[in-house]
């Protein structure tokens, strides 16, 4: 039998729109204690609310382990602004940062912006993975030693290890190099949900971790194997993807069995799979998934973030780590280190040539 990799345990800390910052920040310290590697913190253009982003570079100084993960919408936003925005929470949280990739395909959406109409999904993460892609070159324009920071001198950078990443794409372009030096993590996680093309192009092409959605862990597997043999196709090594099975759970119920195969629930989240029932049966849910070799983990997004987060940390995680499923502390510092992902060099370090990546 093959060796079982590591399980990974992620969480949502949305739901209805809050302005106090405290909020968050307690869901996020709780899913803390839980050891779980990241929270997320979902956004759209769709709906009223704070934007995830600035909420969560607000968490970081008050938490020291979590990776922080909002939703950032490609759509109507400017590359180079989502680029530093992203690596300044990298900075701000030391190294904890990743974003999750989302586009807007509605006409409401684009009248807010009033740029350019609303555009098919295929065009949309199409442009989706040039934002990614066009990220990682800026975060990368900086060489790690590109600080200097030499007083007597006067020099605060050494320009020779700057670099302009001139990347054209079929809606921008971006010249480069980045105003933020580079990331702690060199470049910070991307996540993209890869459950329907064309977003499973994308999501193999340039997620760290691909969120998928099915209601049986043969399908699960299905999708794992299929973002896998694309993300080979694209020269990477599919051995560093992380693939998450994303569930909607309400642990409101007493404790009863999951609905078979979780397809009788209710479809509450988009595209979703709904899990009803209570913490020591989505433990088994998780062991039996994971076991079977189906995912790397999960990503759970609570229906009360308050009631049922609380449950998932002291009831189904407890119960996973008593299992000895998951692991009672952070293994590292930085949200890669928590996934098991080294950090990758710069693509304009001397010498350096890089497996499936344009240069």
């Amino acid at each position: 039998m093959p060796a079982i990799r590591p399980l990974h345990l992620a969480a949502e800390i949305g739901g209805p729109p809050r302005y106090d910052p405290g909020h968050y920040t307690a869901l996020a310290r709780l899913a803390e204690r839980g050891a779980l590697d990241f929270v997320t913190l979902g956004d759209s253009f769709a709906r009223p609310g704070p934007d995830a982003l600035a909420v969560l570079s607000r968490v970081a100084p008050a938490t020291r382990r979590i990776g922080l993960v909002p939703t950032v919408t490609t759509t109507h936003t400017e590359p180079f602004h989502v680029s530093s925005a992203v690596a300044t929470l990298d900075w701000v949280s030391r190294g904890r940062a990743g974003w999750q990739v989302d586009v807007s395909t509605t006409g409401a959406e684009a009248r807010l912006f009033g740029r350019r109409p609303a555009a098919p999904a295929a065009e949309l993460w199409r442009e989706a993975g040039e934002v990614a892609d066009a990220g990682a070159r800026l975060w990368d324009s900086w060489e790690d030693d590109a600080e200097i920071r030499d007083t007597a001198s006067g020099r605060f950078i050494d320009r020779d290890k700057l670099h302009h990443v001139d990347f054209e794409g079929a809606t921008f372009s971006v010249r480069g190099p980045a105003i933020v030096p580079r990331p702690p993590q060199g470049r910070p996680v991307t996540v993209v949900d890869g459950t329907a093309d064309p977003a499973r192009e994308t999501a193999a092409r340039h997620a760290d971790i691909v969120l998928v959605r099915a209601t049986t862990p043969e399908r699960t597997a299905g999708i794992r194997a299929d973002v896998r043999r694309r993300a080979a196709a694209h020269g990477r090594d599919p051995g560093t993807l992380r693939v998450l099975a994303a569930l909607t759970v309400d642990l409101g119920d007493a404790e009863s069995a999951p609905e078979p195969g979780l397809e009788s629930g209710p479809p509450l989240a988009a595209h979703g799979t709904y899990y009803r029932g209570g913490p020591v049966d989505l433990a088994d849910l998780i062991t039996q998934w994971h076991r079977a070799g189906a995912v790397d983990g999960f990503h759970l997004t609570p229906i009360t973030p308050e009631r049922d987060l609380e449950r998932i940390v002291n009831g189904t995680v407890a119960l996973l780590q008593h299992r000895s499923l998951f692991r009672t502390f952070h293994p590292g510092g930085t949200l890669r280190e928590h996934l098991g992902l080294a950090r990758p060099a710069s693509r304009y370090a001397p010498g350096r040539v890089l497996q499936g990546e344009r240069t």
